[in-house]
C-alpha cells in the first residue's frame, strides 16, 4: 500500500464517517442525555459492532450475502424492525422537569431514567449491528485500497485501524454536540420535543433501511 492510497482512504473515510446515521444519533442523543461518559460506552457499542462486521466481511461473508439475497433481504428487515422499535421506545420516553435539579458532567441527572452501562453498550451494539450493508460496504471499499500482490491482512489491519480513529473522532464530535444540548433539555417540553425529534428521525432510518434496495 503506497502512502498516496492510504491518504485517499483517510479522505474517503472522513466524509463517510462524517455523514449523519443511526450510530451518530444514537451517540448524540446518549451524550444529550446522560453524559459524555455514556456516550463513550455507546462508542465502545458502536465499534465493536462494526469492527466485528468488517472483521466477518474480510472472512468473506460480503461474499455470501451478495450471493444470496433472502438471508441479506431478512437481515436488513430484522435492522429496520430494531430501528423502528428503538424510535418509538425513544418517541414514547418519559419525560420530566429537571429545571432545578443538580448537573452532573453537564448532564442535569433528573431529566431522564439512568442507564446501566450494559444497556448503554447493547442498545449501541444493536444499533450498528442492524444494517447488513456494513458488511457489504467493508467488501466493497476496503479492497479499492489493498494491494494483490502485497500481503493482504497487514494492510487490513492498517484500514481498520485507520477507519477506527476517523470513525472515533466523529463520534466524539457529535457527542460533545449532545452534551450542548443538554442545557435545553432541562425542561419537560424540551426534552419531550427532543424525544420526538429523535424517535422520529431513527424510524425514518427503519423506513429507508426497509425500502432501499439491495
Amino acid at each position: 500500500m503506497t502512502l498516496s492510497t492510504l491518504w485517499l482512504f483517510i479522505a474517503m473515510t472522513f466524509v463517510v464517517s462524517a455523514t449523519p446515521g443511526p450510530n451518530m444519533l444514537l451517540i448524540m442523543s446518549v451524550s444529550a442525555r446522560h453524559g459524555v461518559r455514556a456516550s463513550v460506552v455507546a462508542m465502545l457499542g458502536c465499534m465493536t459492532a462494526l469492527l466485528a462486521m468488517m472483521s466477518i466481511s474480510a472472512a468473506g461473508m460480503g461474499a455470501v450475502l451478495q450471493s444470496s439475497p433472502q438471508v441479506f433481504e431478512a437481515l436488513r428487515l430484522a435492522g429496520a424492525a430494531y430501528l423502528a422499535y428503538l424510535g418509538i421506545k425513544v418517541w414514547r420516553a418519559p419525560v420530566h422537569d429537571a429545571s432545578t435539579a443538580p448537573a452532573v458532567d453537564g448532564v442535569t441527572q433528573a431529566s431522564v431514567p439512568a442507564l446501566k452501562t450494559g444497556a448503554i453498550f447493547r442498545e449501541a451494539f444493536l444499533v450498528a449491528a442492524s444494517n447488513p450493508k456494513a458488511i457489504l460496504f467493508a467488501a466493497a471499499f476496503f479492497p479499492q485500497f489493498i494491494h494483490a500482490d502485497s500481503p493482504q491482512v497487514p494492510q487490513f489491519a492498517i484500514l481498520l485501524a485507520t477507519f477506527t480513529v476517523i470513525e472515533v473522532t466523529w463520534y466524539f464530535v457529535y457527542a460533545v454536540s449532545g452534551q450542548r444540548l443538554s442545557a435545553y433539555l432541562q425542561r419537560a417540553a424540551v426534552m419531550k420535543m427532543f424525544n420526538r425529534i429523535t424517535g422520529g428521525v431513527f424510524v425514518g432510518f427503519a423506513a429507508l433501511m426497509a425500502t432501499a434496495k439491495s
